[in-house]
């Protein structure tokens, strides 16, 4: 049973998103974030355990830092012709994608993302993995005319997230590393065509929501713990490796769409080496996924026949299936019409 104050911050945790995102002022938009930022920090403590409260502590200092560097950045382009020499402008608004990216955890950014979430529980994990990405990303979109500076983030979170996360046997600092990985696609995709971006997220997010779920069933944390865990249900190990390659972008799957999406759009616009270094750093991270994938089928595959298997529940059998089948109906339906 959820407690009463973390049902009431989960609300105002999406009230404050949905006020930045529908805000008409900056001013506004910052308070949104601030928010949410003030309902999230409930929700991540934990007075049974001193992991989530060292997360949560984290989290704030990193997103303050950013909100205060922001309300700089609004305040002196609101005051810009009185203070700033003309071409200030350039660099506030450098100053102002740079909070945003810090609040979203993208490369160079991002060294707080990863430990934070090492400390949190897997709820926690996709609040922060998916909520929390949206109202940044959404005012990134109104400041994507920055494209050299937006592509040497998109080649810093490539390249760091698929070097950095080939080391790790933590199961939620793999998903962050993912994470900082795709968020160099979404703002790659943001770049020229706003409706791809939306296409990435709503993928990325059930793809990540199907993997969370079923970490969350098994309750395992790190590499060693899954492999032992997963021989009780072949249909559970089949689902988790499937979403794993839908996630790395392999084409049967759904999450191969947005990133095919992607790629067009850049190639169209004449991104040519921007999207060879999102392709070849996206083989790296799609290289350790494969390891856990392989891993789990084959390490410690020894199975006892009195063990009884968990069910699947019937709503995570629908959001898996929609996952791994999305691309195959989709071609099905437009080969069709």
């Amino acid at each position: 049973m959820y407690k009463f104050y973390k049902i009431l911050f989960l609300n105002t945790l999406m009230i404050g998103t949905l006020i930045a995102i529908s805000s008409y002022s900056w001013f506004s938009m910052w308070m949104g974030l601030e928010i949410n930022l003030l309902s999230i920090i409930p929700l991540l403590s934990s007075p049974k355990n001193v992991y989530p409260s060292e997360s949560a502590l984290k989290y704030f200092i990193t997103q303050a830092m950013a909100s205060s560097v922001l309300l700089f950045s609004i305040i002196m382009s609101m005051n810009l012709n009185e203070f700033l020499p003309q071409n200030s402008n350039y660099w506030m608004m450098m100053i102002m994608n740079s909070a945003l990216l810090t609040k979203m955890g993208a490369a160079p950014f991002h060294v707080w993302f990863p430990e934070v979430m090492e400390g949190l529980n897997w709820v926690n994990s996709l609040i922060m993995l998916t909520w929390q990405k949206i109202a940044p990303m959404i005012l990134l979109m109104y400041n994507t005319k920055m494209t050299t500076f937006l592509t040497f983030v998109i080649i810093a979170s490539s390249m760091i997230s698929g070097i950095q996360g080939l080391n790790q046997i933590s199961l939620r600092k793999i998903l962050a590393y993912s994470s900082i990985n795709h968020i160099g696609w979404m703002i790659a995709s943001m770049l020229n065509s706003q409706s791809i971006w939306l296409v990435y997220f709503l993928v990325y997010t059930t793809i990540t929501l199907n993997i969370v779920i079923i970490f969350k069933q098994l309750n395992v944390f790190y590499l060693k713990q899954l492999f032992n865990s997963m021989n009780n249900s072949k249909m559970t190990k089949m689902f988790f490796i499937m979403n794993f390659l839908s996630l790395g972008g392999l084409p049967p799957f759904l999450g191969f769409f947005p990133k095919w999406l992607t790629i067009n759009n850049l190639a169209i616009n004449n991104f040519y080496f921007l999207s060879l270094i999102l392709i070849v750093f996206t083989l790296v991270t799609l290289y350790f996924y494969l390891r856990i994938t392989f891993s789990t089928m084959v390490i410690n595959a020894n199975e006892t026949l009195t063990h009884k298997t968990p069910k699947n529940s019937f709503l995570v059998m629908i959001f898996n299936l929609f996952s791994l089948m999305g691309l195959v109906m989709c071609t099905l339906i437009f080969s069709m019409s």
